[in-house]
């Protein structure tokens, strides 16, 4: 019979050795999503879904306005720092981005000109599908449509928001997080973290 103190001693170091290993089976994954995601960008012909970046809080204060960027939640210091730093991420990494939409929210405005990628169209389907609760279905499904639709020789970009990510992808990024999907499909590929 192996002494208690033996034995426990032997329990905390398989402990520490799965927590090890864990930590690096998820870095390893993280690094691979990371290198599909850039590999796919390189190849042009796919659709990269961003988040605005860094505007702390969630949704609009009560009454807030598009037309005025007063009375919205918007990008901090950090958020503009952000948006300028990931395109010139993307400008050194040689990525073609043929065409940007943006959800006409200033933060996604914002973000979206600040990346200096080229320039920036409107497009409603990428509002905040929270607050357009009775569009929410019929945005989506437009979402969908422009995305497996897109048959550029480079990236589309859209600059939206954490939960339109969620309904199209399942995955709720980050602020200024970049989830790459196929056109045609919208199969996921990718994600970028590059703030």
């Amino acid at each position: 019979m192996i002494p208690p103190t033996i034995a426990s001693m032997c329990c905390i170091r398989l402990t520490i050795l799965a927590i090890l290993f864990g930590l690096c089976t998820e870095v390893d994954v993280a690094s691979a999503d990371e290198v599909e995601a850039w590999t796919a960008l390189r190849a042009g012909r796919h659709v990269a879904l961003m988040r605005h970046t860094d505007a702390p809080g969630s949704g609009d204060p009560p009454g807030f306005r598009i037309d005025d960027c007063a009375t919205q939640r918007n990008l901090t210091a950090k958020g503009r720092l952000d948006a300028a730093t990931i395109g010139s991420r993307l400008r050194a990494e040689g990525i073609s981005v043929e065409r940007i939409y943006s959800s006409s929210w200033c933060r996604c405005m914002d973000t979206a000109k600040l990346l200096a990628l080229g320039s920036v169209e409107v497009e409603p389907m990428l509002g905040g599908m929270v607050l357009l609760n009775n569009q929410r279905e019929v945005s989506i499904a437009r979402a969908r449509a422009l995305i497996e639709k897109w048959a550029g020789s480079g990236i589309l970009l859209l600059v939206t928001h954490g939960f339109n990510i969620q309904a199209l992808t399942g995955i709720s990024p980050a602020s200024g997080e970049i989830v790459v999907v196929r056109s045609g499909s919208s199969e996921r590929v990718g994600r970028l973290t590059l703030n």
